[in-house]
């Protein structure tokens, strides 16, 4: 039994060193643009579902936190603002599925196909989700959503999603990010976003680490029918997001789970429909029912569920087409080994840029906003306040 720990435990290691550096990699880029876009008109930006609109929905969640719930709490908050819903939603599947540090990580992990696939298929999966609102979402329901979410029943990372600490004023975008205002800004974004998806990517890496040690190979080859191609690839995208609601894990922490069920065999739809699947969740689901209500939380299931099974039914037959699905079912990072190779060096690397970025956090107040990142509905923009006005 102990045995059987330590070799899973070690597994979680081996696949939490590797992808450390590219965590910390995506996590600066993605506090570097949220310092530099502000929140603050984003409703405005989304007032119907229009194309238009659409694809400032997608450029804005791109330029948001990866956090899960974070983004379902920011999409309410658009909501209650004026935004309109299907826009939303929209942007709560761009800012888990466009995000910087998914795709680096995504790279390092499990290669560049599935990072292509993913940013790919998140336009695909929002176009077809807006197709079945149109189709099925009626006026009297998104006013009943309206109703609950005005209830303002907290969810989580209310505090976060409700943070708005551009860098206004003029000057270029690197201006901004150099100054004074600019590096306080990205490091508590830095900070924050790490401290809102921690657990995830820990309770990610150990399930994964778990069954990859412990799941005989003959069970996943059985359950993603290996031997059946033509089904496998109808199977995957249909049990990938099933997959993830029970497995608890959303934003990038799932990211390790799937290269464990890529190893074991599922089809290449199947890792992309696992991998969009984090915004359905239970624990999100729990959140949905205190926003929207039951009847909504519901409606979104289905219809989320069936925009990313949907997606990657399509992303599969295109990079099958294209001869782009990698013959192999072999993600080198499921590893027990932790070694002294590029991979260390860059980790010492970036985490002395970590630390750098740590240091500037504690040095303007950031852990007092760290005590508010789960309060309830934030009005004030922390950018503006005081603490942001010290200097290194």
């Amino acid at each position: 039994m102990l045995t059987a720990l330590a070799h899973a435990l070690s597994l979680a290691s081996a696949m939490g060193w590797e992808i450390l550096w590219p965590l910390i990699l995506g996590f600066t880029l993605s506090a570097c643009v949220q310092a530099v876009v502000s929140h603050e008109e984003m409703s405005r930006l989304l007032p119907d579902d229009r194309p238009k609109s659409i694809l400032r929905a997608l450029a804005l969640g791109a330029a948001s936190s990866s956090c899960s719930y974070a983004a379902v709490a920011l999409a309410r908050s658009l909501f209650r603002k004026g935004a309109d819903f299907t826009a939303a939603m929209a942007f709560e599947m761009a800012s888990t599925n466009l995000v910087i540090e998914l795709s680096v990580v995504l790279v390092v992990l499990m290669g560049w196909w599935f990072a292509a696939a993913e940013f790919m298929g998140a336009p695909i999966m929002v176009a077809i989700l807006i197709l079945l609102f149109r189709r099925f979402l009626s006026k009297r329901a998104v006013e009943t959503a309206k109703e609950h979410a005005e209830k303002g029943l907290a969810g989580r990372m209310e505090g976060h999603a409700g943070m708005d600490m551009a860098v206004r004023g003029r000057g270029s975008i690197l201006e901004r990010l150099a100054s004074s205002e600019g590096f306080t800004a990205t490091s508590h974004y830095f900070v924050m976003d790490w401290a809102s998806v921690w657990i995830d990517i820990v309770l990610g890496l150990l399930i994964a680490g778990a069954l990859a040690a412990w799941v005989p190979p003959q069970f996943w080859q059985a359950f993603f029918l290996v031997h059946h191609p033509l089904l496998a690839r109808i199977w995957g995208p249909l049990i990938g997001p099933l997959v993830s609601v029970i497995s608890f894990v959303c934003s990038v922490g799932n990211i390790p789970l799937a290269a464990v069920l890529w190893n074991g065999g599922i089809s290449f739809g199947g890792v992309i429909a696992f991998i969009f699947a984090d915004l359905i969740v239970l624990p999100v689901l729990d959140i949905y029912r205190k926003y929207y209500g039951w009847g909504m939380t519901g409606f979104l299931l289905v219809t989320f569920y069936a925009a990313m099974a949907g997606a990657a039914f399509v992303v599969e037959a295109v990079f099958g087409a294209l001869g782009l699905i990698p013959m192999e079912h072999h993600t080198l990072v499921v590893e027990a080994a932790i070694r002294w190779n590029y991979t260390t060096w860059l980790n010492l690397l970036f985490l002395s840029l970590a630390a750098v970025l740590l240091w500037r956090f504690f040095r303007t107040g950031g852990p007092a906003m760290l005590r508010m990142m789960n309060a309830p509905d934030m009005k004030h923009s922390p950018a503006r306040d005081g603490n942001h006005s010290h200097s290194a």
